[in-house]
C-alpha cells in the first residue's frame, strides 16, 4: 500500500472515525454490536474512503466532509460484504483471512449486522457537522448514497451477478453489471465529494464521473485477474472462487491477456478524463495507477 500517499494515515484515521461512531451507539444487543464491529473493522484496504480523501484534496473540499462521505460509503461496502458472504449469496467461509461474519457469529446476526451498517451509513451523512457549503448539500448527498447503494446501483448489480451465474453473458452486460455492483460506490466516492465543492462546474463533474466509472470498471477487471493469478494467502480467501462458482468474469469472457488489455484501456480513459480537468489531479492519477497494478 506504500504506493499511495498517506494511505496508512488514512486507514488509521477512518478506522478511528468509524470506531467512534460505533462507540456512540446505545448497546441494545452485545452480540449484534460485536458483529458490526467485526464486519466494519476487520481490516480492508479502505480504498473508498481513500478515494474520497484524494478527491477532496484535488477539489479543495474540507477534509471533515470527506471523512463523513468516505466513512458512510465504507459502511455500505462492509454491509455488502457481510451479505455477499452468506450461504444464500456467495457462501464464503473466509474474508480477509478471517472467518466470515456468519461463521464467526451466525447467519441471523450477520444479516442484522449488515442491515445495521447500512443504516449507520445514512445516519453518518444525515447527522454529520458538514462545512457550511457541504451542509447545504446533505439532502443531495443522501440521495446520491441511496442511488449508489440500492437497486439503481450496488444491489441491482449484485442481483444481475447472481442471475448471470452459470450463464454466458455479453461484454456489454458484464460491464453494466459491474458498473452497478462495484463502480457505483466508487463513483459516489468522487461525486459526493464533488457535490461539496463550491467551484466545480457541471462539465468538471462530468469528467470526474468518467474517471470514476473507468476506475470502477478497472477495479473489477483487476479483481477478476487477481482472483485467478494470486494465492489464497495473498487474497485472504480461496483463490479462483469466482471461477469455481461459474460466475461471469472478464478473464472468462476475454481471456487473461484480453482482460489485462481491458484494464489498461480503462486506465487510459481515466487519465484522459483527469487531463481535461483544471486541477492538480496527481493524487487521483496515482490512485488510478495503483488500481491497475495491485496484486491483492
Amino acid at each position: 500500500m506504500s504506493q499511495l500517499i498517506d494511505i496508512e494515515y488514512l486507514q488509521q484515521h477512518i478506522d478511528h472515525f468509524l470506531t467512534s461512531k460505533l462507540d456512540q451507539l446505545n448497546v441494545n444487543n452485545d452480540e449484534l454490536l460485536a458483529a458490526m464491529r467485526y464486519g466494519l473493522l476487520m481490516g480492508g484496504k479502505r480504498m473508498r474512503p481513500y478515494l474520497s480523501y484524494v478527491t477532496a484534496i484535488t477539489l479543495n473540499v474540507e477534509s471533515t466532509d470527506a471523512d463523513a462521505i468516505g466513512a458512510a460509503i465504507e459502511c455500505i461496502h462492509a454491509y455488502s460484504l457481510l451479505h455477499d458472504d452468506l450461504p444464500a449469496m456467495d457462501n464464503d467461509d473466509l474474508r480477509r483471512g478471517k472467518p466470515t461474519c456468519h461463521k464467526a457469529f451466525n447467519e441471523a446476526t450477520a444479516i442484522l449486522a449488515g442491515d445495521s451498517l447500512q443504516t449507520l451509513a445514512f445516519d453518518i451523512i444525515a447527522n454529520h457537522e458538514f462545512s457550511p457549503y457541504g451542509k447545504t448539500k446533505q439532502v443531495k448527498l443522501i440521495q446520491q448514497l441511496a442511488n449508489a447503494a440500492g437497486y439503481q446501483g450496488m444491489c441491482g448489480g449484485q442481483a444481475m451477478d447472481l442471475a448471470a451465474t452459470d450463464k454466458t453473458i455479453t461484454l456489454a452486460e458484464l460491464e453494466k453489471l459491474h458498473a452497478l455492483k462495484t463502480g457505483a460506490l466508487l463513483e459516489a466516492c468522487v461525486l459526493m465529494v464533488a457535490e461539496c465543492a463550491e467551484q466545480v462546474s457541471d462539465e468538471d463533474k462530468n469528467q470526474l464521473a468518467i474517471f470514476a466509472r473507468s476506475i470502477g470498471l478497472a477495479y473489477q477487471v483487476r479483481d477478476d485477474i487477481i482472483d485467478i493469478t494470486s494465492t489464497e494467502e495473498e487474497l485472504g480467501k480461496p483463490c479462483g472462487s469466482d471461477l469455481a462458482a461459474n460466475k461471469s468474469t472478464y478473464p472468462a469472457l476475454l481471456g487473461l491477456k484480453g482482460a489485462q488489455e481491458k484494464a489498461e484501456q480503462l486506465y487510459q480513459q481515466a487519465l484522459q478524463a483527469l487531463a481535461r480537468l483544471p486541477y492538480n489531479t496527481q493524487t487521483l492519477s496515482q490512485f488510478a495507477t495503483f488500481i491497475i497494478k495491485r496484486t491483492s
